[in-house]
């Protein structure tokens, strides 16, 4: 097995990674939201929260340095357009992805404190639930954009 091929396979790992764990985040937070269950809106946010530390985290700082070396390794240029895109919507991703894991923070927070209160879910709940449903949609279709754009690897002349 060459270096070559192990760092593809990293790199497509940690591909696969962020887009599953970001599509089954996304899923599991809104079928608990949609019950308007607090007890099960904590919890799943609870295991929303550990599953975007272990896995969403890992690969997010794995994969710029796997990309780097498979890059390297293969001879492409970092300069080339269809990298230089991946690159900026890696970086536009992230700006949405980190007020998300802040947001599932406070909403599993809230949601705990209105179960053991025995009360319904503040108001500010649903403001913040909106603003992570929101600040998700640009994220995972900036992913599905970079897995395109690593897969098709199209001619784009940067100015």
């Amino acid at each position: 097995m060459t270096a070559e091929l192990v760092l593809r396979w990293l790199h497509v790992g940690g591909a696969t990674v962020l887009l599953g764990t970001g599509a089954g985040i996304a899923f599991f937070m809104l079928m608990a939201h949609r019950t308007r269950n607090a007890v099960l809106i904590a919890h799943t946010a609870s295991v929303v929260v550990i599953a975007d530390t272990l896995f969403t985290a890992t690969a997010v700082v794995l994969q710029p340095v796997t990309g780097v070396m498979l890059a390297h390794s293969v001879g492409w240029s970092l300069a080339e357009g269809w990298i230089l895109l991946s690159i900026g919507l890696y970086i536009l991703t992230g700006v949405f992805w980190l007020p998300v894991v802040w947001i599932q923070i406070r909403l599993r927070d809230m949601a705990r404190t209105a179960a053991e209160t025995n009360s319904p879910l503040p108001a500010a709940y649903d403001r913040l639930f909106s603003i992570w449903f929101l600040c998700g949609v640009p994220a995972f279709l900036a992913v599905l954009s970079i897995l395109w754009l690593m897969i098709a690897r199209p001619d784009i002349t940067v100015l």
